[in-house]
């Protein structure tokens, strides 16, 4: 069930993303990639929707795994640009 629940953020995540050519894309990759295990670890009972998960991870910054926290950052900065 965790990883049909990841995949859901995931998807929910690029969907409400316009893409841009590469690297938007590269940039979801990289969440879908660095993201998944602190989503397991520190949110594992929140469902997503609403930006519920993002939250999760936000409210426990300090708690991220070094990579999920520059895919955040990353696609801030690439939203930002947008």
């Amino acid at each position: 069930m965790m990883i049909n629940r990841t995949t859901i953020l995931l998807l929910l995540v690029s969907a409400t993303v316009p893409t841009f050519a590469g690297g938007l894309e590269a940039e979801i990759q990289a969440l879908k990639t660095y993201c998944k295990p602190d989503i397991e670890r520190l949110c594992p009972n929140v469902p997503p929707g609403g930006g519920q998960i993002k939250a999760c991870l936000m409210a426990q910054k300090e708690e991220l795994t070094v990579g999920c926290a520059e895919a955040l950052q990353e696609l801030k900065k690439m939203k930002k640009s947008m």
